[in-house]
């Protein structure tokens, strides 16, 4: 595997910009167009969102049920050859109804990882994992150890 320096610090400046235009005030949700390809496919949580459209539909409805969403990116880095970064975040923001739970405004927080394909410059596919079953015990008052007796 050959190292392209340009097509690595590309990657990780394409992850950066993209978490820094999308996940933080004012919330750019017209940077996806940019930094995104249009077939852009991303898995999280278990759920499948293909394209851009939707997607965008989809990071606005997250915005919404955790108002003042904002990462705070940990690390980024890529591959030798910049076909793949990779982001470590912790989001924060305000409970307004994450997993269909009442709203209470309480400050939460979650860490998680993101992987990115690129392709054509730009962010073709994204998996996710996120400290979601946490996040969803603290809200709901639940604790793990209930949760693995069943």
């Amino acid at each position: 595997m050959r190292f392209d320096y340009q097509a690595h610090e590309d990657a990780e400046r394409l992850a950066r910009e993209f978490l820094g235009r999308v996940w933080a005030s004012p919330h750019d949700l017209d940077a996806i167009d940019e930094l995104m390809t249009e077939d852009y496919v991303i898995t999280s949580g278990g759920k499948v969102i293909r394209g851009r459209s939707a997607f965008k539909a989809w990071v606005a409805e997250f915005q919404r049920v955790l108002p003042g969403a904002t990462n705070h990116v940990l690390d980024v880095f890529a591959n030798p050859t910049g076909d793949r970064v990779v982001s470590r975040w912790v989001c924060i923001g305000r409970n307004n109804g994450l997993f269909g739970l009442p709203p209470d405004g309480r400050e939460v927080s979650f860490s998680g990882l993101a992987v990115w394909a690129v392709r054509d410059r730009r962010l073709s596919e994204c998996w996710v994992e996120r400290a979601g079953l946490e996040l969803y015990l603290e809200l709901s008052g639940r604790s793990q150890e209930s949760t693995a007796e069943g």
